[in-house]
């Protein structure tokens, strides 16, 4: 046995003393050929590189080494030949890349291009990486709309091996969107879901938007939005089958054809709604608070969303970190009922190791760290994290936004990483407009919302046209000391030339301190303290004489002889009335009221908002509340209140109704007059159809109808108003027409009655006993005393519009009819001849206001 044992021992050792010769060999004629393998014409590239590429072969053939090494891209010609022994690699190195230079760019900036090349300078040059780039700058091209472009390139030889690489690029005409179509669509119409997309077809207005340009990252958004309007309307099922971009040359025109085939499922409505908590000693009675979808309502997703992360703060709050809440939804189809549960139970204890924020470039890590709603070493919760995803999208300084998770040091940790893009968030714009108020008038402004990537929003803007200009400094926090409380300032001036509609101008300049607070997603607190100057001027000269009553001017006024005695009172030398006022003569209230008032106001305002869009509502309801106390220091004393509320509902598609309600009351503090300034003067903005400063308390022991208005103290105003789609046009042309119905009225002069502008001491028009009472005709002199017309009578309009929400702005004209006004009182001479009216309202049936930005 042992013999036997022996014998297999020895047969084992020849064994490895024959593998191990073997492997010497190998070996051994491994190293002879590597020593036989000769390189020629290399230049920068190691000798011994180049023999990797040979020797690293699979099969080693001279053929597969040839194309390996062509294939590095760093060889414009590569020879391998064998023979007597030897192989033989023969190469020509490429070029290097001197400079990149692009030809013919106009519409695409040259770093956009730089950064999508693979040619880059000092690198080598290689045809086959140039004639790749040659299509990565059209598809730039093609992405910006230009889908004709034509892009070739050209070599300048250079000593040393260089040469400079030269794109030269034909840009061609613009190629947007020719046609969006939607397949399978039958809730919406294909108008009403373009409608929701921010691109756009092209048309007559190509020339000054850029919506048309195909982009396959705003098409996916513009997909998520469509989806989401289904999923707020009731459409559980909605999906987005495909989307297919197709490319199209045609004679006429070229461009994309977008076509998104969709199923919408059918309409469902809440049929239950509850609340299952698995957990011990959480209030469930506090979470029913946190229900936004009631039995009965349309289905909508964002209830859900918002209902999940109320219902997930509450459990924390309470002191469970670890509970995850989980929504269920049961769909009854033969019904159309969805009934909604959301599942409070323990999740699992895994805890946030590290937060990794990548790809910021400019914005500041804190600003997004701040938008977290969890920090490291805080339990992990996947509601917390969509959210946080959904603000730090909301922000605008971002291209994307992108979560991931990956395991951190051990099983109860997660490593959470923010993947985002910086993008431009400066503007400078230029902007224009007209309005039957203000007259032709431009603005230039400069704004940054990231400013030095902090997050703060800055502005900058100036104002000058026919009668107003001004300036106008904005500066917000949104993180005021670390928390999320909106703190900012503004600094303005602003110079008005009312002599169209009141006869005076008026200058206010000063500051704003304002700290936003919100305290749910749809209500906020602002708190605001404002220190202005207002000076009020009643313009006197040849041109605009609306003073010359009191101030009479040379060459013009026509004075009462000397002497003259009116009511026991000489008045020789001074003004005749009323001819002095036939040329247009402000009030006495204006004119006592000129000079500087300065302003000390500490106010609240309170807003509630559940708009589905802010710019273009379809569906909610806004309301704002804004209390104000004036008399903290300055000239002015009083309180005051004002509210607007407004309720928007889609009527049909693309019909949109909404109703109107606002009001306000100012009072005085210490029981002294209110300051003309102070009071309100209203007119379209309350009722359309009236003029500015059209409806109110006036002055009628003037002639002057431009000028009589003095403001009231109390207005209440209605509106109701239907927006609809202009059959035939195109919806994203942005035209719409719209019906309204306007009622209103302001009333309550609580101003001063007696002036004693002449300075006499003497009050013209004014008897003790009987009060401001004087015949306007037969007076003689300037009136000092305000006789008003105060009459709360209600205004109504009713009237057509035209909106058009252009690429240069928004756009508004207006055609209103006064169904009902104030008409003035009669004025009859001495012998009983009608004379006419004065204290009426003043009509102004056109309305245009509209602006641009480019």
């Amino acid at each position: 046995m042992m013999s036997m044992t022996g014998k297999r021992r020895r047969e084992s050792v020849k064994r490895t003393i024959v593998l191990v010769a073997a492997t010497a060999g190998v070996l051994a004629g491994t190293a002879a050929q590597a020593q036989q393998i000769v390189v020629q014409g290399n230049r920068r590239v190691d000798a011994d590189t180049i023999r990797s590429y040979v020797t690293g072969t699979a099969s080693g053939s001279a053929e597969e080494a040839r194309r390996n090494l062509l294939a590095s891209g760093m060889f414009q010609d590569v020879k391998v030949a064998q023979g007597g022994g030897r192989t033989v690699v023969t190469v020509r190195e490429n070029n290097i890349i001197n400079r990149v230079v692009f030809e013919g760019n106009k519409k695409v900036e040259k770093a956009t291009l730089e950064g999508q090349i693979e040619a880059k300078s000092r690198g080598a040059f290689s045809p086959a990486v140039v004639n790749a780039d040659l299509q990565r700058i059209k598809e730039v091209y093609r992405r910006a709309g230009r889908g004709t472009a034509k892009v070739t390139y050209r070599t300048v030889d250079l000593p040393n091996g260089t040469v400079d690489v030269i794109y030269q690029i034909d840009e061609g005409d613009k190629t947007g969107i020719v046609s969006i179509n939607f397949v399978g669509n039958s809730a919406y119409s294909e108008r009403t879901l373009k409608g929701l997309m921010t691109s756009s077809e092209m048309n007559l207005l190509s020339f000054v938007k850029t919506s048309d340009v195909y982009d396959p990252d705003r098409i996916a958004n513009d997909l998520d939005l469509v989806r989401r309007y289904y999923l707020r309307n009731g459409y559980a099922d909605f999906q987005v089958v495909n989307a297919d971009a197709r490319y199209v040359e045609g004679e006429e025109k070229s461009g994309w054809v977008i076509t998104v085939t969709v199923a919408e499922g059918e309409q469902y409505r809440v049929g239950a709604v509850a609340i299952d908590s698995r957990l011990p000693g959480i209030d469930t009675g506090r979470l029913q608070d946190e229900l936004r979808a009631q039995v009965g309502d349309v289905y909508n997703a964002e209830d859900v969303e918002k209902t999940l992360s109320g219902v997930t703060n509450d459990v924390n709050r309470q002191g469970f970190p670890f509970a995850q809440v989980r929504p269920t939804g049961q769909r009854d189809r033969a019904t159309h009922q969805v009934s909604l549960g959301f599942v409070v139970e323990d999740g699992p204890r895994v805890y946030v190791e590290r937060i990794n924020v990548r790809g910021n470039t400019r914005t500041r890590d804190y600003v997004i760290r701040r938008e977290l709603d969890f920090g490291e070493g805080d339990a992990y919760n996947r509601v917390l994290t969509d959210r946080a995803e959904r603000r730090l999208n909301g922000l605008g300084f971002f291209k994307k936004v992108r979560f991931s998770n990956e395991p951190g040091s051990s099983p109860d940790r997660v490593i959470v990483n923010i993947d985002v893009e910086d993008q431009p968030t400066g503007s400078f714009s230029v902007a224009g407009g007209y309005s039957t108020q203000d007259g032709i008038i431009g603005e230039v402004s400069v704004s940054e919302s990231n400013f030095l990537g902090r997050g703060q929003y800055v502005r900058v803007a100036g104002t000058g046209g026919q009668y107003a200009r001004g300036v106008d400094f904005s500066f917000t926090e949104p993180y005021f000391l670390g928390y999320r409380l909106a703190a900012g300032f503004d600094a303005f001036y602003k110079y008005s030339d009312l002599t169209r509609y009141s006869r005076y101008e008026t200058t206010v300049y000063g500051g704003q301190l304002r700290l936003g607070l919100p305290i749910t997603e749809e209500f906020g607190v602002t708190l605001r303290y404002s220190l202005y100057n207002t000076e009020l001027k009643v313009p006197n000269t040849l041109r605009r004489p609306y003073n010359d009553c009191s101030v009479p001017i040379p060459g013009l006024t026509e004075l009462q002889p000397a002497g003259t005695i009116i009511n026991g009172q000489n008045v020789g030398g001074l003004a005749k009335y009323p001819d002095c006022a036939y040329n247009g003569e402000a009030s006495i209230a204006l004119k006592g009221s000129q000079g500087n008032t300065l302003t000390s106001l500490a106010g609240v305002t309170l807003a509630y908002s559940t708009l589905d869009v802010i710019g273009a509502p379809r569906n909610g309801f806004y309301a704002e509340l804004k209390p104000d106390v004036a008399g903290l220091g300055g000239d002015s004393k009083f309180f005051r209140v004002t509210g607007d509320a407004r309720y928007y509902k889609e009527l049909w598609e693309d019909v949109v109704g909404f109703v109107r309600i606002q009001g306000g009351h100012i009072s005085a503090l210490d029981g002294n007059p209110l300051r003309l300034t102070d009071q309100f003067f209203l007119g379209p903005s309350l009722v359309r159809g009236f003029a500015p400063n059209g409806i109110g308390p006036r002055d009628i022991g003037t002639t002057d109808a431009r000028s009589n208005a003095v403001g009231g103290s109390t207005y209440v105003g209605g509106t109701v108003e239907v927006q609809f789609p202009i059959w035939g046009i195109p919806k994203d042309l942005g035209l719409k027409g719209a019906v309204f119905a306007d009622a209103g009225t302001l009333f309550g002069y609580n101003g001063r009655r007696v002036f004693n502008v002449n300075g006499d001491a003497l009050i013209n028009g004014f008897a003790p006993g009987s009060g401001c009472n004087f015949n306007t005709l037969s007076i003689g002199v300037e009136p000092e005393c305000l006789n008003v017309r105060d009459k709360a009578v209600l205004r109504s309009s009713i009237g057509a519009s035209i909106l058009w929400n252009s690429p240069l702005g928004p756009i508004r004209f207006d055609y209103a009819y006064a169904l009902s006004k104030d008409e003035g009182q009669k004025v009859y001479a001495a012998d009983g001849t009608f004379l006419g009216k004065v204290g009426k309202d003043q009509i102004q049936a056109f309305r245009f206001s509209g602006g641009s930005r480019f």
